[in-house]
This record gives structure tokens, C-alpha cells and sequence, in this order.
């Protein structure tokens, strides 16, 4: 059962789920999201983080997440363990178009992948945005040589709707992007919602 509480206007939700606390980042993750985020593994996957990945932009990124969910409404959390409370990785709602559309992202530790992780913290954080953040639709995207990725999307009920080719530019290469979507009302029709 998922639980999700709100003590005010700019505090960042905290949610459960059977395996998982999403909870805010705080500055003493960053030398753990330093070490995650900045593997190889991780960057290589990624669109938007760069390698190397030093303490300082770990600090900088954890920094500015509150503003980003106090006046953007992108709501960012730590992926952490609920039996040892071990951070995995980190997920986010970027509201494009608040009260309409955000686009969901996230990124797991090479240690904690393929356990499911992924797929049952974006469980939680899509029915936030249909229900908290009243959005209409919620969006994805993966360079296409990165399919696990593509994978948790299709287990949240996401439609492929295409691939831009040459999309983007990672280190100096061109790669495709494919890209899923999904409706509030695609969600609630979708099993186990």
C-alpha cells in the first residue's frame, strides 16, 4: 500500500511503497549520489549527467532541488530502501506544463539495477502526478540503446508513441530517443492502478 503525506505548501511529499521511502535529498547524500550518479554506468545511460560527476555538482544539484519543487512544481526524490534505508537512486515529475503534462525521469545505482526498483518507485510517483499534481499526461524518454529503461516504461502501462532519431548529442555521439506517454485516463484504466 502506498502512503503519501504532505505537511505543507513547500515541503516535499514523502511516499512509501512495499519496498521503498521516496523522501526529499539532503545535503549528506551527496557523497553517495556523487558515487552512484557519477559511475560510468549511470552517466552513459543518462541524458543529462555528465562524467565526471565531482562532490561540488552532487552538492549543487541537491542545492537546488527544493526551489525546483517550491517554484517549478518538479518534484525530485531520493530513492531509498525502507528495511535499511539505503539510497538507491533518485526520480522526478519535470512539470512541463504544470497542471497539464511533466515528464518523468529517473536513475538507479549499477549496484541496485534490475531489481525492480525502478519500476515500483515510478508506480508511486505516477499516481502522484495524476492525483496530487492533477496532470493530464506524464511523459518519458530513453536513448534507445539504454532498453531497460523503455522496459519500466511499458510496465507503468506508458505507450511508445516514437523515436526521434539522432535525437541527442551524448559526449560528442548522436543518439535516438524513444519516446512514451501516457493519459490520466490510459493510467486509470491500466491493471493494478
Amino acid at each position: 500500500m502506498e502512503r503519501s503525506s504532505m505537511t505543507d505548501s513547500v515541503q516535499m511529499p514523502v511516499m512509501e511503497t512495499t519496498n521503498l521511502s521516496l523522501r526529499a535529498f539532503r545535503p549528506e547524500d551527496a557523497p553517495e549520489v556523487q558515487r552512484m550518479a557519477g559511475s560510468y554506468f549511470v552517466a552513459d545511460t543518462t541524458m543529462a549527467i555528465p562524467h565526471p560527476y565531482d562532490l561540488a555538482m552532487a552538492e549543487g544539484w541537491i542545492g537546488s532541488l527544493p526551489d525546483e519543487f517550491r517554484y517549478k512544481h518538479c518534484p525530485t526524490w531520493a530513492i531509498a530502501s525502507k528495511s535499511d534505508l539505503c539510497l538507491l537512486g533518485a526520480i522526478s515529475l519535470l512539470a512541463t506544463e504544470p497542471g497539464h503534462q511533466a515528464e518523468l525521469g529517473y536513475w538507479i545505482g549499477q549496484e541496485h539495477s534490475g531489481r525492480g526498483i525502478c519500476t515500483e518507485a515510478a508506480r508511486a510517483v505516477v499516481r502522484f502526478g495524476f492525483e496530487e499534481m492533477d496532470l493530464r499526461r506524464i511523459h518519458a524518454r530513453h536513448l534507445s540503446r539504454n532498453p531497460a529503461s523503455g522496459r519500466v516504461m511499458e510496465k507503468l502501462g506508458m505507450t511508445m508513441e516514437g523515436i526521434r532519431r539522432s535525437h541527442a548529442s551524448k559526449w560528442g555521439k548522436l543518439e535516438d530517443v524513444v519516446l512514451y506517454g501516457m493519459l490520466r485516463e490510459d493510467w486509470r484504466s491500466s491493471p493494478g492502478q
